[in-house]
């Protein structure tokens, strides 16, 4: 059950006639050497971790350690609440779960790095809203985390999730598209659906730089959490619909790689340039360089 790459799973989804989650867990068995029912409840606990990082400051908003972001979530739902959202019931709770999770980890609590603390709130964003519109179950979902951990692997194996390698893309790029294969194979997509939405985020957050405020894990990181749970969504809408991605994921990979490979010292985590140069965020966070 090894792949190397989307081809390779992909062929093996072919040769097993069964879906990218259940490859990642035959996987996991067989190479991490652990009983299924190990692997079942490890992944099980690490859904139980997002829920609640997601959850908890809708109820009590917690204020980050660096104080630019804290309460965020809360202010969603209850705007939510008041029926003003743009968004519709998927977009307006995963956006809101999503910048719960950065609440959470900016605060040193407990989350689930998927890939990176940094990008931590796009997976969990994305599968708790579905949760909650389609009343998915629990043992569903955990189908989604391990097709999530298939797409996040290769990635991982094949170019970076690091924000100081890769920029931005890397991180909540990586997520998003994890996130978005997950959404795919939740909704009755084929494994090349949900690699075609993996490929079709990357493409959409090409060239993301990463430039926190400060140097810490909080602003834009937060919002950009938001904006990948929508990007992720758009792209699993898209590749449910059919709409064919001409690019395959191993290519728009290896593309989100070498973009980030090129980018300039300053955009890479180094909080030198983007946004973290702006006179705001150095005024903020008490000056810079």
């Amino acid at each position: 059950m090894d792949f190397r790459n989307g081809n390779e799973l992909l062929e093996l989804c072919k040769q097993e006639d069964c879906l990218i989650s259940q490859v990642m867990r035959r996987r996991e068995w067989e190479l991490g050497e652990m009983a299924p029912d190990r692997v079942e409840a490890k992944m099980a606990r690490a859904l139980e971790i997002m829920r609640e990082s997601a959850t908890q400051p809708l109820k009590h908003p917690v204020r980050s350690m660096g104080g630019l972001i804290g309460g965020e979530a809360k202010r969603l739902a209850a705007h939510a609440a008041k029926k003003k959202s743009l968004c519709g019931p998927v977009l307006q709770r995963a956006i809101t779960y999503a910048m719960g999770v950065l609440e959470v980890n900016a605060s040193m609590g407990l989350i689930v790095a998927a890939p990176t603390a940094g990008s931590s709130g796009v997976v969990p964003g994305l599968l708790l809203a579905l949760q909650d519109e389609y009343r998915i179950s629990d043992e569903r979902l955990l189908d989604g985390l391990f097709n999530a951990g298939a797409v996040g692997y290769l990635a991982m194996r094949n170019a970076t999730v690091a924000g100081a390698v890769g920029g931005c893309q890397a991180e909540v790029g990586v997520a998003a598209a994890m996130a978005a294969s997950a959404a795919v194979e939740l909704m009755g997509g084929t494994p090349q659906q949900s690699l075609d939405a993996a490929s079709t985020v990357m493409m959409n957050m090409l060239g993301l730089v990463c430039d926190p405020v400060g140097g810490l894990v909080e602003y834009p990181c937060q919002s950009r959490n938001a904006a990948g749970v929508a990007n992720a969504l758009v792209a699993a809408e898209m590749a449910l619909s059919g709409v064919p991605q001409l690019i395959p994921f191993d290519e728009m990979l290896e593309a989100m790689y070498q973009v980030g490979r090129r980018l300039p010292a300053e955009l890479r985590e180094t909080a030198l340039g983007g946004c973290a140069a702006t006179p705001s965020a150095c005024e903020r966070c008490g000056g810079c360089g």
